[in-house]
């Protein structure tokens, strides 16, 4: 991930399914930069289940990873966090925007405060999305709402990101920027 021509560096986004990997890869992908790294986590345990998952994530990134957890005001942590030898992994946007539905935050202003930083950030930022619209077409009003607001999300940043990539079976195809090829 390098600086592009104005100094700002490269924002990344990663996108896949339930157990694509994309996790894995987004992290492989930020240990790849020089410096520190620090884990923007959007998630909250709110059974064990969940609590498994998270402590499955902190194992595997080991003690070279500084974990923040934020679960609705990531645009600040991002902002305070960042500098030219800092790589940031957000994982993930997903969880994130649940998380604004459910405290019914304003999802169209928390998103613009994130778009609007993009530009200003000083180090490396990736972030992990899940890609919910490939499957089939939820029975709840909340749960189309989430899928359409997801949707909406996840081209917005990935029209901002010097690299988009959508990671299938662990495998990486890289839709902007990014290696061809690569799987890391």
């Amino acid at each position: 991930m390098s600086s592009d021509t104005n100094g700002s560096h490269k924002c990344t986004l990663i996108l896949g399914g339930t157990r694509s990997g994309k996790s894995s890869f987004a992290q492989r992908l930020a240990e790849k930069n020089a410096g520190d790294l620090i884990y923007l986590a959007t998630a909250e345990a709110f059974d064990a289940e969940m609590a498994d998952r998270i402590n499955r994530h902190r194992e595997d990134r080991g003690s070279n990873w500084q974990t923040v957890e934020e679960n609705i005001d990531i645009t600040n942590v991002i902002l305070e966090k960042s500098s030219p030898g800092t790589t940031i992994l957000v994982d993930c946007l997903t969880i994130w925007l649940s998380n604004l539905m459910l405290a019914e935050v304003d999802i169209e202003s928390e998103l613009n405060k994130l778009m609007g930083i993009l530009k200003d950030i000083q180090g490396p930022v990736i972030f992990v999305s899940n890609e919910v619209g490939s499957g089939v077409v939820p029975q709840s009003p909340l749960g189309r709402q989430f899928r359409d607001e997801a949707g909406w999300m996840n081209q917005r940043i990935a029209a901002s990101a010097a690299e988009v990539a959508f990671i299938t079976a662990g495998l990486p195809i890289w839709l902007k920027g990014g290696e061809t090829g690569t799987a890391l």
